[in-house]
């Protein structure tokens, strides 16, 4: 065989029809294409457009056509009301707005295949590149198939079906193009004469319409001597289009000279090649994917692999001069991402879904502001203005000290490498449990972990540990004296009315009996406003989650970044499950004998932080139950499994108090009077304490500092924030006058329901929580806005300062000389979503692990 000199290439990429009002897919195909040239073709789809580039030997001249032919549609489209996207898939359809073209050839294959032609709501970019003859074509086509996993992957832009569900593949499009009868890496057959027999099989079988719907990811053209690759998604990048275009004529050049030198490998075993398929559909470009290069298979990154690619046709691009244009277009790729990455980043930063559409046509106008890697203390890493610091940063660029080791290791991996880190990372996470929540479509999602570590050293540590202890110990001897002697009331340090009117408060906190611990488990959310100084956020005591995060975002880095460099004297983790164990033993109820016997209740699988649950309870040498297998008899509280009864001595709730006394146990009897009996009797204690809301109120909150002073006879150690009781009308009224400077939170809330921030709440928002407060002041405090600090977070390409938070806890024991106060030597840093100040998961919020020096 001989090959050509320069093989000569063309493009034809498909379009979504987006209607610019709704960001919905919307069936003005045959009105566009009256006011467009005829090299824009209609497709099965009223929603779709094709375009078809001229033919070239130069790749940039085929970039700059496929530009202008973009532009042309682009500005066209606009002028009606309609935009672009070049996506395998868009987000947002309704399905009664969209229908089949009216040719007959499209209505009989709606006819005919109904499902697959109703929901063919995909697109794909196909690339043409010139052969000697068709027999060339089947050949060059059966040498290239390990390949095309990598294109695919490059390709990769339909990560939402178009319900807006997140499919959890880079590429859903593969999926659904797979379904049709007639797909495939490339036909089984090795010459023209046999690729034509299947064709003529195939339609006389009645399987397909005509011989056009051999839809193969190689095939070989019926008109014109060109092998065609079909297996790409539609390309939202121009860069990347050009990419594929040159590396899949490098291939088809590198393979015709395999050929005629005789030195061919033979066709890789087909359940391999769907195999590797699926895997670039599943990961894109920030998994791995399957080698196929080697003798055997072989999982790399991808970045590995299409480096590789590139290598293996360097000579061929050097022939056509495409080599520099190749090489930069890679790097360029690899640094950004797959546009599906990129579009769930852009869900995870705005959650909007709008907003992913918008930045698809930006991106397939070419208007998308091109992202550089930055990195910390670089130039163009800038500290949030409004932050009181930046932890890593500090004004000038320079990088704190503890930080330098880490940041230079964490930029010297580059952004390609930490993307596939992150990425393998939130899939073990999703393996694992790692979750927090669910979306509102039901979809599950990774319990985010930034791969940028915060430390807090020795010093500023040991001092907030002892704020906290000391702040621990005056909330429950507050709240043991609000359900006791109200000592603190007769002494008019707290108003009679702040406690009784606490949502908290319920009558059940009298069942324990006074002088014992009632917050075993407390934690508390600290702001820095300088490094190293803290203020007390909130105080959080009825069911205080993060420990099983914090742990998790230890694993997280020593499994995926064990060669980020630690600092000397990290305290390690390997204490805090049994120092969890050992507090639930020390709260054993005074008739217990023995060892006590410790359950964790949780809602099982159906609760947002079961994954900590789970993790916890089984470390910690805790039964896992559920209220439906709890059962109180004689005044004892009992757990049912299929070994039959065990006595349960000690209940750690990790559910609400409501949930717990209103629920249905074993027996069918409903668990309030039971559990408080059994409390009153001493056989069980409920950690922490029923009742216990009353310490975590919003306004309680604000006397804290007072109760510090009141039982302990000591100064606050860790400041709070001023908070303003909308209770009290002189307070309220100034709340009123300032609801746009100022944070309002419900007293009984928790996990940032509820919550308004001035500046970042809309006005009809405000309007809302400006009526709620003149109808029911009681239910709010507000105070003044405390600019988190900020740190350095991975977004895929880029550092951003994100607002941070910390999560700390304290164990309160009975012990022989009283209640001790132990910090828990691990916590969690709470990172908010881009451009908020709130922090909490279910607010779209994340993690970090924290490095506590000592």
């Amino acid at each position: 065989m001989t090959t050509h000199a320069v093989r000569r290439l063309g493009v034809e990429e498909e379009f979504q029809l987006i209607d610019l009002g709704t960001r919905r897919l919307t069936p003005r195909a045959p009105e566009l294409l009256a006011m467009l040239p005829g090299h824009y073709v209609e497709e099965l789809q009223r929603c779709v457009v094709e375009t078809n580039s001229g033919v070239t030997g130069a790749l940039d001249e085929l970039q700059a056509d496929l530009a202008d032919r973009r532009r042309v549609l682009v500005d066209t489209a606009e002028s009606i009301g309609v935009g672009v996207v070049a996506a395998g898939s868009v987000p947002l359809v309704l399905p009664s707005e969209i229908s089949v073209s009216s040719t007959p050839r499209y209505r009989q294959m709606l006819q005919d295949y109904q499902l697959l032609a109703r929901e063919q709501l995909i697109c794909g970019t196909q690339f043409h590149v010139d052969v000697r003859d068709r027999d060339e074509a089947i050949a060059i086509g059966n040498q290239l198939t390990g390949h095309l996993p990598t294109l695919l992957a490059i390709s990769a832009s339909s990560p939402f079906w178009a319900t807006g569900e997140d499919t959890g593949y880079a590429s859903a499009r593969t999926l659904v193009w797979s379904r049709w009868p007639t797909t495939g890496l490339s036909a089984p057959v090795e010459t023209a004469a046999e690729y034509d027999e299947l064709l003529a099989d195939l339609v006389a079988a009645g399987v397909i319409v005509d011989e056009s719907m051999v839809y193969y990811d190689l095939r070989a053209s019926r008109h014109i001597s060109t092998l065609e690759l079909r297996i790409c998604d539609s390309i939202p990048s121009l860069e990347a289009v050009t990419l594929v275009a040159g590396l899949f004529r490098g291939l088809v050049a590198h393979a015709a000279e395999e050929l005629a030198s005789d030195s061919a490998r033979p066709r890789p075993n087909q359940t391999v090649l769907r195999a590797a398929r699926w895997r670039a559909a599943r990961s894109g470009l920030e998994g791995d994917l399957v080698d196929l290069t080697g003798d055997r298979p072989m999982a790399r990154p991808a970045g590995e692999v299409v480096r590789a690619l590139v290598d293996l046709v360097t000579p061929q691009l050097e022939k056509t001069g495409d080599l520099e244009l190749v090489t930069h277009l890679v790097e360029t790729v690899l640094q950004e991402g797959s546009s599906a990455f990129r579009q769930r980043q852009t869900l995870t930063r705005t959650g909007s879904l709008e907003e992913v559409v918008d930045e698809l046509m930006a991106a397939t106008a070419g208007r998308r502001t091109r992202v550089e890697t930055v990195t910390p203390g670089a130039v163009g890493y800038t500290p949030h203005p409004g932050a009181p610091c930046d932890e890593v940063v500090a004004p000038g660029g320079v990088v704190a000290g503890p930080y330098r080791p880490v940041v230079d290791a964490l930029t010297a991996l580059g952004s390609a490498e930490l993307r596939t880190r992150q990425f393998r990372a939130e899939r073990a996470a999703i393996f694992e449990g790692l979750v927090f929540g669910t979306r509102e479509n039901n979809v599950t999602q990774a319990f985010r972990t930034d791969i940028v570590p915060r430390i807090i050293e020795a010093d500023a540590w040991a001092e907030l540990a002892r704020g906290l202890r000391q702040r621990a110990l005056a909330i429950n001897a507050f709240v043991d004296d609000a359900y006791g002697a109200r000592e603190i009331i007769r002494d008019g340090v707290v108003p009679a009315t702040v406690i009784d009117q606490a949502p908290g408060f319920r009558q059940t906190g009298v069942a324990q009996a006074p002088g014992a611990v009632r917050t075993h488990v407390i934690g508390f959310d600290v702001v820095a406003t300088s490094p190293g100084q803290f203020l007390v956020l909130e105080d959080n005591i009825r069911v205080p989650s993060g420990i099983g995060y914090a742990l998790a975002a230890r694993k997280m880095l020593d499994t995926f970044f064990e060669d980020v460099p630690r600092p000397e004297g990290l305290r390690g983790t390997e204490d805090v499950l049994p120092m969890l164990r050992d507090t639930m033993r020390a709260a054993a109820p005074a008739r217990c004998d023995g060892e006590p016997s410790l359950a964790l209740v949780s809602d099982g699988p159906s609760d947002g932080a079961w994954f900590e649950h789970h993790r916890i309870g089984v470390a910690a040498g805790m039964a896992l139950v559920s209220v439906i297998d709890l059962a109180v008899e004689d005044g004892v509280l009992y757990r049912y499994d299929e070994t039959g009864r065990h006595r349960v001595d000690v209940l750690y709730a990790r559910v609400g108090e409501d949930t717990l006394l209103s629920g249905v146990g074993h027996d069918g009897a409903v668990l309030r009077t039971g559990i408080l009996g059994a409390v009153r009797a001493g056989n069980l204690t409920v950690a922490n304490s029923l009742g216990n809301g009353v310490g975590d109120d919003k306004a309680v909150y604000a006397f804290v500092p007072s109760m510090i002073d009141y039982y302990l006879g000591e100064r606050p150690l860790t400041p709070q924030i001023p908070t303003y009781l909308c209770s009290d009308p002189e307070q309220c009224a100034e709340v009123l006058s300032r609801l746009d400077e100022l944070v309002v939170k419900p007293t009984d809330g928790y996990g940032g329901a509820g919550v308004t921030i001035g500046g970042e709440t809309s006005e009809v928002e405000l309007q809302a929580r400006r009526e709620e407060l003149i109808r029911r002041p009681g239910d709010f405090i507000a105070q003044e806005i405390v600019r988190l600090s900020t740190h350095p977070t991975f977004d895929g390409t880029r550092f951003k300062p994100h607002h941070v938070d910390l999560r700390a806890f304290v164990h309160l024991r009975n012990g022989p000389s009283g209640i001790t106060a132990l910090d828990v030597p691990c916590a969690l840093t709470r990172v908010a979503a881009e451009g908020t100040l709130i922090v909490n998961s279910s607010r779209g919020g994340g993690g970090k692990d924290t490095w506590i020096l000592g």
